[in-house]
């Protein structure tokens, strides 16, 4: 009974910061703790003005997992040089797991892949106040299935475009 108050409180905890950094300014809320991966897909997401090209690849994670992988490292270092060269563009770094876990330990794992890749981006160069984050735990799978191939290609950390000023 304790370890499910906990995890409830735990829950409870995440869900309030979501909810208040959503509130303050508009924005995610951008939590920070060591180690993720990347994401390889092309977003386009609305902007001022138009559409944003995403030319940032997503990264896996190893299961239950959130440091960055070596082989990781390399795509988030190549994502960096893309924020480098385009410093209006904002993002938000989602955390993504695969169905396995309980639904508030996976959000925590999710911020936790999150904030890894933030952090090392930050210490790649990018400014603090032009990332964010937040989990989705298990609740938005790239891939269905209830298998090694699934659950490895839902172990993940996406970058969204939610900005592009001036």
């Amino acid at each position: 009974m304790e370890v499910i108050l906990k995890n409830l409180l735990l829950l409870l905890v995440v869900l309030c910061l979501v909810f208040l950094g959503s509130c303050k300014s508009g924005k995610q809320v951008d939590g920070t703790l060591p180690g993720a991966e990347l994401s390889s897909e092309s977003n386009e997401t609305p902007d001022e003005g138009g559409e944003v090209e995403n030319e940032m690849q997503r990264i896996h994670f190893d299961y239950d997992k959130y440091n960055i992988r070596h082989d990781a490292a390399a795509i988030v270092e190549k994502n960096a040089e893309y924020l480098k060269s385009n410093p209006t563009i904002w993002i938000q770094i989602e955390g993504h797991c695969d169905e396995r876990g309980s639904a508030e330990y996976n959000l925590a794992l999710g911020e936790k892949r999150a904030s890894a890749v933030k952090d090392y981006l930050i210490k790649l160069g990018i400014e603090k106040k032009r990332l964010s984050v937040i989990s989705y735990g298990e609740e938005k799978a790239l891939e269905a299935g209830s298998d090694e191939h699934a659950w490895s290609m839902n172990r993940r950390a996406e970058f969204i475009v939610v900005s592009k000023g001036k």
